[in-house]
């Protein structure tokens, strides 16, 4: 008897850690709906799980946005007729200047994207998931450290991540009735083009500036599957994946 592949979808899908964990969800024989701002990294994307002879389906979405993220999971319900795990990866931060010195419209844009992008993409989750038959899905929200510790001038992006360990939690606890189970992977120094600074050197909280080191972002991916998996009985609540010996824990 064959078994139905099962649907995942991932924001932020064309680069990254988005990417990465796009492509081993597919490897691990997930059909994949890839979201993202950018149309042509998405559709290389595509190409590549083709190549693994999977599913993909490449829909640019601004998941600030919320007619674009409704757009988003009607056509994903309309593709594949259910949805069985979201990856809300979507994000972006501010310019690294002076807290006073960040303009509105910096603010609102990461709050757009790390914190409405996770809440929107959430609700259509909650809509098809809850309905669906077989009944329920997963959700994985990508907190990151800085939903621990800030860095020096990142007001806008660690504020946001705190804000999605409590929707985390909120949604965790909303899903219950419906068989969703929402989690968080907080990640620390994957190496990807937006953490590429690390190797040349970032603000300390000591007023120093120093090189961090970095993990293959494929362990981030790895984590994700695993997360994905699991039996719907059964939640990784919050997980930590980050570069062994970055500065997280201890005092700097």
């Amino acid at each position: 008897m064959t078994t139905e592949p099962k649907i995942a979808l991932v924001t932020g899908a064309g680069s990254g850690i988005g990417k990465a964990s796009a492509l081993a969800l597919a490897r691990n024989g997930w059909s994949v709906v890839l979201a993202g701002r950018r149309p042509e990294p998405l559709e290389a994307v595509a190409a590549e799980i083709a190549e693994m002879g999977r599913r993909a389906l490449a829909a640019p979405t601004d998941v600030g946005d919320p007619e674009a993220v409704r757009a988003l999971f009607v056509k994903t319900r309309e593709t594949f007729g259910r949805l069985d795990f979201v990856f809300n990866n979507a994000g972006r931060g501010a310019p690294p200047v002076p807290l006073e010195d960040l303009t509105y419209e910096q603010w609102k844009s990461v709050v757009d994207a790390n914190l409405t992008g996770v809440f929107l993409c959430t609700q259509e989750a909650f809509r098809i998931m809850k309905d669906q038959t077989p009944r329920g899905g997963r959700i994985v929200n990508n907190g990151s450290i800085s939903a621990h510790a800030p860095r020096p001038n990142s007001a806008p992006y660690t504020s946001t991540k705190h804000a999605v360990t409590g929707l985390t939690k909120s949604a965790s606890l909303d899903g219950r009735k419906y068989d969703i189970a929402v989690g968080q992977i907080d990640i620390g120094n994957a190496h990807t083009e937006m953490t590429e600074r690390m190797t040349k050197g970032v603000p300390q909280a000591n007023g120093t500036t120093m090189v961090e080191p970095t993990m293959d972002v494929r362990n981030v991916a790895d984590a994700i599957v695993y997360m994905a998996q699991m039996p719907l009985d059964a939640n990784v609540q919050f997980i930590t994946v980050m570069a062994t010996k970055m500065p997280f824990v201890g005092r700097g």
